[in-house]
């Protein structure tokens, strides 16, 4: 556990670097909420207590998605692209062979690479949101480690589905389109446009099941304190059963790659 908690410090320091461009990151961030800050007053003007939120809690809910947009990637982002391009050009076949575990590696360094993000991109944006804003900050101390908790899963299952798409480009060779259409399903589901529960009727059961929601719908709702006592116990379930499901899957598909470098390097 040494070498990964070692692998996680190394992926927490390598986006540290970026400092211009975590700059511009807060800045960006900050620029988004404020349009979809104003966008869902209009909203909520004309719909008050929409989807169960009042209007400081739809406020709150747009600045937890800028501060969240990076660390759980909820529109894709670190590690893939690399691994993708490692895959393509053979340099995987390295990695493989390495007494390391490919997976639990890439998910330290993703760890790491979450919480600089948290850190640097995230309690920026959240802090000028809500000197501008009236928003909605839990009141007990304990919603805080319990909310953390929830972002922790959240980033594992994020992890979980950018590893799938990864390992995608065994077999297709480019992974370019699986990382593009993991976007788009990631900005829509996880709840970044608009919470999942205003989506009607089968659309909103269906997007509230699926593993996005675990990204951004599921800690804001611990934050806003919509899940308590056995309804939290249950949301961890639903953010560590995915997470299990994911991290499965993407243990079949990399056992399955690995035999493959072995043939053909045989």
């Amino acid at each position: 556990m040494r070498l990964y908690a070692v692998v996680a410090a190394g992926g927490f320091r390598r986006y540290a670097t970026y400092r211009t461009a975590t700059a511009a990151g807060v800045f960006t961030n900050t620029v988004f909420g404020f349009i979809m800050a104003y966008t869902y007053i209009a909203l909520w003007d004309e719909r008050p207590q929409l989807g169960g939120y009042d209007t400081s809690q739809a406020l709150t809910y747009v600045w937890l998605g800028q501060a969240l947009l990076m660390g759980s990637a909820l529109m894709g982002g670190g590690f893939e692209s690399e691994l993708v391009e490692r895959i393509r050009t053979g340099d995987v076949a390295v990695d493989l062979y390495r007494p390391a575990d490919l997976q639990l590696w890439w998910l330290a360094a993703d760890l790491g690479r979450a919480a600089f993000h948290l850190l640097g991109r995230g309690v920026a944006p959240m802090l000028l949101g809500a000197l501008a804003f009236d928003l909605a900050f839990p009141g007990s101390l304990w919603t805080w480690p319990a909310f953390l908790l929830s972002v922790f899963l959240g980033v594992v299952v994020s992890f979980a589905i950018r590893y799938l798409v990864a390992m995608s480009a065994f077999w297709l060779l480019d992974g370019a389109g699986a990382m593009q259409m993991a976007m788009l399903a990631g900005l829509f589901f996880s709840g970044m446009l608009l919470p999942l529960n205003l989506f009607p009727g089968l659309l909103g059961d269906v997007a509230r099941a699926l593993p996005w929601s675990s990204l951004l719908q599921v800690p804001a709702d611990v934050f806003l304190g919509k899940h308590t006592g056995w309804g939290l116990v249950g949301a961890y379930v639903f953010q560590a059963g995915w997470a299990l499901v994911l991290l499965g899957a993407g243990r079949l598909l990399q056992t399955a790659a690995t035999r493959r470098v072995v043939v053909q390097g045989g």
